[in-house]
Parts: C-alpha cells; sequence; structure tokens
C-alpha cells in the first residue's frame, strides 16, 4: 500500500492514494477516534478501505498522534479530568472542524488532486467532528459515515465522570455548549446534506449505541438516506492499545472495514 503522510495547513495527514493513482477521484476524508486507533496513521491502518476508488485523507486531531503534547497522552487526560466539556470535548471536536477546510484545500494542492465528490468518516470523537463539519455545510459532502460515533457530548462528559469518578459542573455555558454538540437535536441540519450511514458497536458504550440508533431514526424521519448497522462483537476499539502507531488490522476492524468499503464505493461513485 503506498503511504503518503505530511501536513496540511498545520493538519498531520496520512493519505492512501486510489489504486489507479486518478488525480480525479472522489476524497474521503477520515478523522480517527480518541480511543484506539488513536492517530491519523494508526486509523489509517485499522480502516484502509483499499477497495474505495479514492484518495483516502486521515487527519490527525488535536493532542492527538503528532500533535501530543511532549510526545505522550499525559496533557490531554488532564485536561479531561480538569474540564472535560469546555477544554476537552468541545476543544478538539471545534478545532479539528475549523482545520478541515485549509487542510483539504492544503492536501488536494500537495498531492495534486481535483475538485471532486467528498466523502467522510469519523470514528468515536471523529465522529463528532464530521458531523459539526456536516452542520457547518462549510465543503459539500456526498456521503458520510460514522463508527461508533460521539453524537451527544453530554455522553461523553458522562463517561468521563465514570472514569475519574467526577461530577461535572454544569452551567448555563456548559449547557449551551453540549446542545451544539447535540447532534441528534440538530438532525435537521446534517441528514438533508448527505447520505449517512451509522456503525454501531454491539458492545459499544449503551448511550452511543442508544444515540446512534436516534440519529439514523431522526434522519430517516425527515426522508434521508440513512442507514444503521450493528456490528457485533465490536466494542468501542478498532485497534489494541496503544493505538497510535500503525498495527496490523484486527478482524473486528476488518469487518467494519468492509461495511464502509462498500458504502464509500456505493455512494461516492453516484
Amino acid at each position: 500500500m503506498n503511504t503518503i503522510t505530511g501536513t496540511a495547513a498545520g493538519v498531520p495527514f496520512t493519505a492512501l492514494p486510489p489504486s489507479s493513482g486518478d488525480s480525479a477521484a472522489p476524497v474521503l476524508v477520515a478523522w480517527h477516534m480518541l480511543d484506539a486507533p488513536r492517530s491519523d496513521a494508526a486509523f489509517a491502518a485499522a480502516l484502509p478501505m483499499s477497495d474505495v476508488e479514492a484518495w483516502r485523507i486521515y487527519l490527525g486531531m488535536p493532542l492527538c498522534g503528532a500533535r501530543m503534547v511532549e510526545g505522550g497522552m499525559a496533557a490531554g487526560i488532564e485536561l479531561m479530568r480538569r474540564d472535560s466539556l469546555r477544554s476537552y470535548t468541545n476543544m478538539i471536536v471545534r478545532s479539528a472542524a475549523d482545520e478541515f477546510p485549509a487542510a483539504l484545500a492544503s492536501v488536494r494542492a500537495q498531492l495534486s488532486i481535483d475538485d471532486g465528490p467528498i466523502g467522510i468518516l469519523g470514528g468515536s470523537l471523529g465522529g463528532a467532528v464530521a458531523l459539526l463539519t456536516l452542520a457547518r455545510a462549510e465543503v459539500p459532502v456526498r456521503a458520510a459515515a460514522l463508527v461508533n460515533p460521539a453524537i451527544r457530548a453530554r455522553s461523553v462528559v458522562a463517561l468521563v465522570e465514570r472514569l475519574f469518578r467526577s461530577s461535572y459542573p454544569w452551567d448555563r455555558e456548559a449547557h449551551e455548549i453540549a446542545d451544539h454538540l447535540d447532534f441528534v437535536a440538530r438532525a435537521d441540519e446534517i441528514v438533508d446534506r448527505t447520505a449517512l450511514l451509522v456503525v454501531s458497536g454491539e458492545l459499544d458504550y449503551p448511550p452511543f449505541r442508544i444515540y446512534a440508533a436516534a440519529l439514523v431514526a431522526a434522519a430517516r424521519g425527515r426522508g434521508a438516506d440513512a442507514e444503521l448497522i450493528t456490528v457485533a462483537g465490536l466494542a468501542h476499539p478498532l485497534a489494541e492499545e496503544p493505538g497510535i502507531e500503525p498495527a496490523p488490522q484486527l478482524p473486528i476492524a476488518k469487518t467494519v472495514d468492509d461495511i464502509l468499503t462498500t458504502w464509500f464505493a456505493t455512494h461516492l461513485a453516484k
């Protein structure tokens, strides 16, 4: 597999060209998980979607991979502990979405990729980035897929509360931020703009599974092309720890990869 790495408008990326090398092929942009695989390179190894005739561009998220503070995860964990909504979830999701248009333009210029159809993929918190990107509508997206996505920020905060045995100090500003990152409530801003696939692990966190189903139901209720696929035996991660460097694809990740390949091969070719 021909793997290209670089930086686009300050964002680290891993790119996998289509087998044809066609500069006019569609572009599929992906944001990784904060669980394993938690870097652009590791996400590309877990979900390469090799049979999709598209440029697969995996963007690194803030505080992850090449952008870890002092080369480790401690700073991100401390931000999560200190303020899981403002300093962590909101900062990462909004920053990654803010970076997207310039990073996409830079990757296109660097790799001489023509304008063409765009698909997006997000895993876990990267799913929230994909959903915010759809809601902003700055870049037209033909097809979107989410894997074990963080669809509501409040569910992320609740997970952190359990992890640290803490109670989040909700105030008016925090509720406004959480509302902004509640994509079940904002479904009408998303579903008219793209075909949507949600892949949900049978063993994923229960709130994530509930909201995955709720988002797809809301999309279908508005007549959108939306599909929910539950993967038996899939928990939240797609790779083994530490999930920073590329690693051999796990069998369960291959199952997800095949689902995504079928989806994007169909919907990006329309």
